[in-house]
C-alpha cells in the first residue's frame, strides 16, 4: 500500500537527502534506485514508491542539484558591470570543497544529459538562463564604457558561459595546476580581455 500523503512528503525528503549524499560520493554514474535505497536502509520496492524508474530518480537527483546550486551562498555583488560578472564567474567555480562537490555532480550528469533528449532540453534551458542572467552585467559594462560600444552582450554571455565551464572541467580533473588562486587569475585575465576585445 502506497504511503499516506503527509509520511508521503517527509519520506520523500528523506529520499532527497539520500540521494545528494550518493551523488557527492559517486556521482550520477553511481546514482541507482539500490544504492539510494543501501543509503536509506530501505528496500528497493519501498524506494519505488516514490521513483518507479532509474529516470525518474534521475530527473529528481537534477532537481535537487538545480535546487542546490541556487541556494548556495553567493558573493555580494559589486556595482553593476564587469565587477559584478567576475562575481558571478567566481561563483560558478570549484574554489572550495562544497563548490568542487557540486560541479563533479553537474559534471556527471552531463553524459544522462546527452543520451536522453528531454534531459538534454532541461540542460539546454538552464544554459539559456545562465546566459541570461549574465547579459545584463554586459549591458551594463557597455553602457558604462567597460568594453566596447559596439559589443554584443548576448555573445559575450555565450563566451563567458564557455570560458567559466571549461575552466571548471580544467580544474576538476587538473586541481593542481588549477589552484583556486589560479582559476581567480584567469578569470581575471579573462574580464580584463573583454574591454579589449572588439567586435566583428
Amino acid at each position: 500500500m502506497p504511503p499516506a500523503r503527509g509520511d508521503r512528503d517527509a519520506r520523500r525528503e528523506d529520499v532527497s537527502e539520500a540521494v545528494w549524499r550518493v551523488l557527492a560520493g559517486k556521482g550520477f554514474g553511481g546514482l541507482t534506485l539500490r544504492a539510494v535505497a543501501a543509503e536509506m536502509g530501505v528496500s528497493t520496492g519501498m524506494l519505488m514508491h516514490y521513483f518507479p524508474t532509474k529516470r525518474a530518480l534521475v530527473v529528481h537527483a537534477l532537481d535537487i542539484l538545480e535546487r542546490r546550486s541556487a541556494e548556495r551562498p553567493r558573493r555580494a555583488r559589486p556595482v553593476a558591470g564587469l565587477a559584478a560578472l567576475r562575481a558571478v564567474l567566481l561563483d560558478v567555480l570549484p574554489l572550495g570543497a562544497d563548490d568542487t562537490a557540486r560541479n563533479r555532480i553537474w559534471v556527471s550528469s552531463w553524459d544522462l544529459a546527452l543520451a536522453d533528449e528531454g534531459l538534454g532540453a532541461q540542460q539546454a534551458e538552464r544554459y539559456v538562463r545562465m546566459r541570461e542572467a549574465l547579459r545584463p552585467h554586459l549591458e551594463a559594462a557597455r553602457d558604462g564604457g567597460e568594453i566596447p560600444p559596439d559589443a554584443d552582450p548576448a555573445r559575450l554571455a555565450a563566451a563567458c558561459v564557455a570560458f567559466v565551464h571549461g575552466l571548471v572541467v580544467q580544474a576538476l580533473f587538473d586541481p593542481g595546476r588549477f589552484t583556486a588562486d589560479e582559476q581567480t587569475r584567469a578569470v581575471d585575465d579573462f574580464v580584463r580581455m573583454l574591454g579589449a576585445v572588439p567586435e566583428n
